[in-house]
């Protein structure tokens, strides 16, 4: 069976299993538990010990009691009340996934938790929450907040979630590999050599990093325990003493010989449950630990304070190095991006003629771009590993709904004179693809309305301006993201969500510390690749997202400027829609860039296409990329 299809049933099966009547009666198990244990708040975020992103199915707590699969919730219940908190991204899927009558859904820009829960907890009430599954930053937000009310935040172990979910599936085992030296560009010694660096800084003794793709890039190890991240699972303490041994520690120390014997070269390895006891030695010896408050959870810090240890926040030493990729890791994204492109160009070459004729559902779409993504990658050179996320297939209405993930019970038809909306994307050895593309559904004699060219292309005209965009050194993603809204801005219209998110090199689709959005603090630098994708929702009738990810360069400074300014270089390689862009509505510098943008695509992807045959591609991506002036004609 197709692993999208796999994929599917699983979260499926989580959304049939908590039907209303199941939510209803899974959170009044929960309550009873509540008073067992003498509290009146519970707090369950969508998080795992990792505080990662994408989740085994052991840790999708909110997907089992109430049917919210999203990537980002939050869930407090109380006696007479439980509020699911989400952000833009997922308003309208939680409105859809959860029952009204049991569930209140609230907007996290408009209800912060901790507020809202201080507000309805009385004096000498505790609020409870598993310490694994909230940072040690995000527990000091919730005990400021309830303080001034006389309330407390209490630290509740074991999880009385895990305590009646009787069928919860078993944690994730997976092999843990090498990331080859060609694509991770730098070696281990060399990345600890850095982190010493870093960690002398900050005056501490030992270093304890925490989020999982860190552990993995500082090691160039890799595994299959959480479905499209490829990172291991576990913890890493560096000394900044170069003749102590750092030490890896692993929820699954199962490894390949060859990445045991590179990582034993290096460091010790243990099973993650010694991970107590080697912190609670180093608060014994009075040791310094740097950590990052903002990812470790509140019970590793606990551990530490506990025992004697003098606390050092600070940011993970790896975000920034590894955000800025190296020159290998450079040369892999361009590669995985021609790779991507031929498959994308080869999909939607499909699509435009079964999707035309009425043939093509939601989910059939899903298997169709993921099978092109396999058959492509493993012609040309470079399998694929995985997808990098749950592919995003919104026909329609469903479009509208920004992480729509389609299931059996929702998949629907694409119908002509709609819009299509698909965001997906490949995890490949040297690189990880993400891509959006909106289409319009129909025959070649077929015209979108004017209205879904208009916001189209003012969707574009941003995604075009971010792509044009030159900046000093030090500007932040808060500084550029305007540049992507202000065509929509000037029509009264505007997207909740930020324009980019910081992409991993064969790691996490999501990664910091940059992002461009109206909260992107941190600034962009050479060598960080972004993902550049405005879009514009119209619930009940479309949604529109065009993403290309974007390369920041070096600084140049030109003949006659006073300063060197940054840019971007695209390297998502796919046509833009050309039938839905209105014309009148570009300048001619957008006409050129689209234009160059086009060429740029056919002459790289067409000896691709020529090379593995397909000819209906061929035809397609000649017609698709020809100059934009042509639309007149």
């Amino acid at each position: 069976m197709n692993s999208s299809i796999i994929r599917h049933s699983r979260f499926q099966s989580f959304i049939d299993e908590a039907q209303p009547e199941r939510a209803r009666e899974r959170l009044g198990a929960l309550r009873e538990r509540m008073r067992a244990l003498g509290v009146a708040a519970f707090i369950v975020p969508r998080s795992d010990a990792f505080q990662n992103e994408y989740l085994p199915a052991s840790e999708e707590r909110l997907a089992w009691l109430m049917g919210f699969t999203g990537s980002a919730g939050l869930l407090i219940v109380m006696e007479d009340i439980a509020a699911l908190f989400v952000d833009g991204r997922y308003t309208l899927q939680a409105a859809q996934q959860v029952d009204a009558d049991v569930i209140s859904v609230l907007s996290i820009a408009d209800h912060k938790p901790a507020e809202w829960l201080a507000a309805r907890l009385k004096e000498g009430e505790a609020a409870g929450v598993n310490p694994w599954l909230v940072t040690h930053a995000g527990a000091k937000r919730y005990r400021r907040a309830l303080e001034k009310t006389g309330a407390w935040l209490r630290f509740v172990l074991p999880d009385p979630v895990e305590e009646i979910w009787s069928d919860r599936p078993a944690p994730p085992a997976a092999e843990i590999f090498s990331h080859p030296l060609k694509y991770a560009g730098r070696t281990v010694a060399e990345k600890l050599a850095d982190i010493r660096e870093a960690i002398a800084e900050k005056g501490a003794d030992i270093a304890l990093v925490t989020a999982t793709d860190s552990v993995s890039w500082l090691f160039n190890i890799r595994s299959r325990a959480i479905a499209h991240n490829p990172v291991v699972l576990g913890f890493a303490l560096v000394p900044v003493e170069e003749a102590q041994r750092p030490q890896l520690h692993v929820l699954a120390p199962q490894f390949t010989a060859e990445a045991r014997a590179r990582v034993e070269d290096v460091a010790d390895i243990h099973p993650l449950a010694d991970i107590e006891a080697a912190l609670r030695r180093l608060g014994k010896t009075g040791r310094k630990v740097m950590l990052d408050a903002r990812q470790a959870a509140a019970h590793l810090v606990d551990l530490l304070e506990e025992a004697g240890a003098e606390i050092i926040t600070a940011q993970d030493p790896c975000l920034l190095p590894k955000a800025c990729k190296n020159v290998a890791e450079r040369a892999g994204m361009r590669a995985a991006h021609v790779r991507d492109g031929v498959a994308m160009a080869r999909f939607l070459a499909w699509l435009e003629e079964a999707a035309a004729e009425g043939k093509v559902d939601e989910i059939r779409a899903v298997v169709e771009l993921e099978n092109y993504r396999h058959e492509t990658a493993k012609a040309l050179g470079e399998p694929l590993f995985d997808i990098s996320f749950d592919t995003i297939s919104g026909a329609g209405e469903h479009g509208a709904i920004v992480h729509y993930r389609v299931t059996t019970a929702t998949n629907r038809r694409l119908k002509p004179g709609e819009l299509y909306l698909v965001d997906s994307g490949g995890q490949y050895m040297d690189g990880t693809t993400d891509i959006t593309r909106t289409v319009f559904i129909g025959p070649q004699d077929m015209e979108p309305t004017d209205e879904q060219k208009r916001h189209f292309t003012l969707v574009l005209k941003g995604m075009m301006a971010l792509s044009r965009a030159r900046f000093p050194e030090k500007t932040t993603g808060a500084n550029l993201d305007v540049l992507a809204r202000q065509f929509l801005w000037a029509a009264g219209l505007d997207y909740d969500h930020g324009t980019g998110h910081g992409v991993g090199c064969f790691l996490n689709v999501h990664e910091g510390p940059q992002n461009i959005s109206l909260r992107g603090k941190a600034a962009l630098e050479p060598g960080m690749i972004t993902s550049n994708e405005p879009g514009y929702y119209r619930a009940g009738r479309y949604g529109i997202r065009i993403e290309n990810l974007i390369l920041t360069l070096e600084p140049e400074q030109h003949e006659g400027e006073e300063r060197a300014m940054l840019s971007f270089e695209t390297l998502t390689l796919c046509p833009i829609d050309r039938r839905l862009v209105e014309v009148d509505l570009l300048t001619a510098e957008e006409r050129q860039w689209l234009d160059d943008y086009h060429a740029r695509v056919r002459e790289t992807l067409l000896p691709h296409l020529q090379e593995l045959g397909d000819e209906r591609a061929m035809r397609w991506l000649e017609r698709a990329t020809r100059p934009i002036v042509e639309i007149q004609a």
